[in-house]
């Protein structure tokens, strides 16, 4: 069990293609305040596909909005693939800010999936 401090916000990426984890996906962690989205932090997915260091462990978040940019056009090209949607963004809302949110990406060179994780 791990029961080192997380980042109060964390992703996944999965390539449903190759059924591997997509390492190497930048990832931008954006917050909507004051009319408009401000850059919190940018990250890669590590080796398993995950980014864990959206932030740092501790770091807090507030209720609001929220959105995660991931360039899949670069880490398809990586892979030497083409693919249909250079960039995905997903939006969401935290409402509790003291609970953890994962955000998982299932992605293929034309078609993704998202689901609120755990």
């Amino acid at each position: 069990m791990n029961t080192q401090p997380r980042s109060p916000v964390t992703t996944h990426v999965l390539d449903l293609k190759t059924g591997l984890p997509a390492a190497g996906v930048p990832v931008l962690l954006e917050h909507h305040r004051h009319g408009k989205f401000e850059r919190m932090n940018e990250s890669r997915t590590n080796h398993d596909g995950r980014c864990e260091a959206l932030l740092p462990p501790g770091q807090p978040v507030s209720t609001g909005t929220y959105r995660l940019t991931f360039s899949t056009g670069e880490y398809f090209k990586t892979q030497g693939e083409t693919s249909f949607f250079p960039v995905v963004e997903i939006t969401f809302n935290i409402t509790d800010a003291g609970r953890h949110h994962h955000v998982p990406l299932l992605l293929s060179p034309f078609g993704y999936s998202t689901y609120r994780g755990s």
